[in-house]
């Protein structure tokens, strides 16, 4: 299938051929017909795109200090890096979807296959789209009036954000097409409605809908609403203008009247006068998107729905209110159409949205024969004479998962190892086609299991939400394939049990399974492990974890899916003590920080760890500290002399006779080492660089750690 796609780093847009994406649970699977261009999102992308680099910067400020702070902790060559492939990544165009449903994932039942529905899906044949994210079309809308409804939402939050009753004037600032349709609900509400925008075209077409409507410039916008509001000042305005100007803000509390409502929906300067809104106690709000629970995971992923007694609109409900209306005829969209296009020429149309400023509604005109089944996108051309393998010891490896840390880490360190990059899979299609073209791989799929089935596919490498960890692993084990895995190995007890019974059987065929544990495959801790290793006795290793602040609701918080920062990350740390002391966990005990207030964070613990060598170990992992601390930092402690690693840059030495220090350019926390060793022990038969007695102990403990 075909996908409009945009290059943050040079602002291109192309029509990318990608597999068609499968269903996931609680989703639902939607072959699109039509899909409306948000004019005023989709221009400030493409000009951000479009920009240099000085000007990228600029518009996104908070951006900055985040890179300037990693430069502080991870040094410049890897934050560069890090910023590049963060640019270089597809962004999927468009949110204003309608189509007819193809298949519904486990869990829905309120759609069925040959529903018409409308969704927030992108510009793409075929989405798939979380199910609070879709409402049907009642028989009476068409299909290009059905594109307008997420965008309508919008504006119906903003009209629900500045609560309008019978009778109200009310003020809109800027007449595109949120602002056009914010004034048809308004007039619905039973509110009388004055708008204001630069364009003179636009305030012709709001005249139409009933809007009374100013240019400002020709008549002042503060002056005519208080002529509107018969020298009251409006109830409430909304701000739907698209602009760096700070005037709509600085005139829309000198509009109001007393105790009046101000809502902003769109993008504005906003240097505002506290005077101004001081004086009238002027109420000022910003509208988010399409009501509640967007942004919230709860809600848009997982399907957890807000009790309609307590919260009576959410976005999916807006959806379904505006479909409603346009069912009623009371909102009226097509007259806001400036095109069709059809969905072949979608470059041309972004030729339009970037020069023709005034453009409203160019809705995309899909065909109907995209191949549903197509789940496989060949992306490189086979090499001749070199289709197969011919050695079962060489490895050809599939990647199942294609996000950040595959795109930045993973992926180009197998690419260093040599070994054949044959199929990558992604849930969308779109991040697996990318990485899969620029690297080198030789098909993209949506559809795992194509890696497991293919024979000459012998080592699988899964980089995916950590929940899915164990699923993949147990089923590539079953598949006879060699695995690496990036950390955790799983999230239960009962999944490691089973993954260590399979394991056996795989082990027993030549198999090998890694963990990426890539800590221990540093240089410097290689360095470090070779220093201590030729004193005698017990050590004692402190290693310090600035992990910083992570939002409780992100999905590595959660038990369920990310296994909690304890075993989603802090294994990481628990396996490098477990290697430099050398020897088997013997007990391990932990305090952990109670949650109970900011001072002491839930994910704040500190590891103590026995072996039975008698070395032992502290892992302390705070989530609290100043980012200009290092990162992680490790001081091992034996027989008179200590060690100390600073965030795998630099190496020091107290008490050795023929070392002092040792720093590398650049931070190397061992992915690429971590890669080569893993693929050459594949090659040459070698057992797994990482005993898997080590990967079920480190994982054993951090579950204990982690209750």
């Amino acid at each position: 299938m075909r996908q409009i796609l945009q290059n943050l780093k040079d602002g291109k847009i192309s029509l990318a051929d990608i597999p068609v994406p499968s269903v996931k649970a609680g989703h639902v699977l939607i072959k699109t017909t039509k899909s409306l261009i948000s004019i005023g999102t989709e221009r400030m992308l493409l000009n951000f795109g479009r920009a240099g680099w000085v000007d990228k910067a600029r518009q996104q400020p908070d951006k900055v200090k985040q890179v300037i702070s990693k430069i502080k902790t991870d040094g410049l060559a890897a934050t560069a890096e890090t910023v590049l492939n963060k640019l270089d990544q597809p962004l999927p165009l468009g949110y204003c979807n309608a189509g007819v449903v193809i298949e519904v994932g486990k869990g829905v039942h309120e759609f069925k296959p040959g529903d018409r529905v409308i969704s927030n899906g992108n510009h793409a044949e075929v989405v798939c789209i979380p199910r609070h994210l879709c409402a049907k079309i009642p028989d009476s809308v068409d299909d290009i009036s059905a594109s307008f409804t997420v965008l309508s939402a919008i504006a119906l939050q903003g009209v629900r954000l500045v609560d309008p009753t019978l009778g109200e004037r009310i003020a809109v600032m800027g007449l595109g097409l949120i602002g056009i349709i914010t004034g048809q609900i308004l007039k619905a509400n039973g509110c009388q409605v004055i708008g204001f925008d630069l364009d003179p075209e636009k305030v012709k077409l709001a005249k139409s809908y009933g809007i009374r409507a100013f240019i400002p410039g020709k008549t002042d916008p503060v002056d005519a609403a208080m002529d509107f509001s018969d020298g009251n000042g409006v109830d409430g305005v909304i701000i739907t203008a698209a602009t760096k100007s700070n005037d709509p803000i600085k005139q829309a509390p000198q509009m109001c009247r007393k105790r009046g409502r101000v809502v902003l929906v769109g993008v504005i300067g906003l240097e505002m006068s506290r005077d101004d809104f001081y004086k009238k106690e002027i109420s000022f709000q910003v509208s988010c998107s399409y009501g509640p629970g967007r942004y919230d995971p709860g809600y848009e992923k997982n399907g957890l729905d807000f009790p309609i007694g307590f919260v009576r609109w959410t976005e999916e409900r807006n959806f379904k209110a505006i479909l409603d209306l346009m069912a009623d005829k009371r909102l009226a969209v097509k007259e806001l159409v400036s095109a069709v296009i059809p969905f072949n020429s979608a470059i041309e149309a972004y030729d339009r949205v970037e020069k023709d400023a005034k453009a409203l509604g160019l809705v995309l005109d899909y065909p109907g024969n995209v191949d549903l089944k197509r789940k496989n996108v060949e992306i490189r051309e086979a090499e001749t004479g070199n289709v197969h393998v011919s050695s079962a010891s060489e490895p050809v490896i599939g990647f199942i998962g294609a996000g950040g840390f595959a795109a930045s880490t993973l992926v180009p360190a197998f690419v260093e190892t040599g070994a054949k990059l044959k199929t990558i899979a992604s849930s969308t299609g779109v991040s697996g086609t990318h990485l899969g073209k620029k690297h080198g791989f030789f098909v993209s799929t949506t559809d795992y299991k194509y890696i497991l089935s293919d024979e000459e596919i012998n080592t699988v490498v899964i980089t995916t939400q950590h929940d899915s960890h164990a699923k993949f692993v147990i089923e590539a084990l079953k598949a006879n394939k060699n695995v690496f895995v990036e950390k955790p190995l799983c999230l239960t007890r009962e999944e490691l049990t089973e993954i260590s019974r399979l394991y056996k059987e795989s082990a027993e065929k030549g198999r090998i399974l890694m963990v990426g544990f890539n800590r221990r495959f540093s240089p410097l801790s290689i360095k470090a492990k070779e220093l201590i290793s030729e004193l005698p006795g017990a050590a004692n290793i402190t290693m310090t974890v600035n992990a910083g602040k992570i939002p409780a609701d992100h999905w590595t918080q959660s038990d369920e899916t990310g296994g909690g920062r304890i075993i989603g990350e802090a294994c990481h740390f628990i396996d490098l003590v477990r290697f430099f002391a050398g020897s088997p966990i013997a007990e391990v005990v932990s305090l952990s920080g109670n949650g109970a207030s900011e001072e002491s964070p839930p994910d704040s613990s500190v590891i103590a760890i026995k072996f039975q060598n008698g070395s032992i170990g502290s892992v302390q992992y705070f989530p609290n500290g100043s980012k200009d601390f290092p990162k992680e930092r490790i001081e091992i402690f034996k027989n008179g002399k200590i060690l100390q690693i600073d965030n795998f840059k630099s190496l020091i030495g107290y008490g050795f006779p023929n070392f002092s220090s040792e720093k590398l350019w650049a931070q190397d926390k061992g992915h690429k080492n971590e890669a080569m060793q893993f693929i050459e022990a594949i090659r040459l038969g070698k057992p797994c660089p990482i005993p898997f007695s080590e990967t079920v102990e480190v994982t054993g403990a951090t579950m204990k750690v982690a209750g």
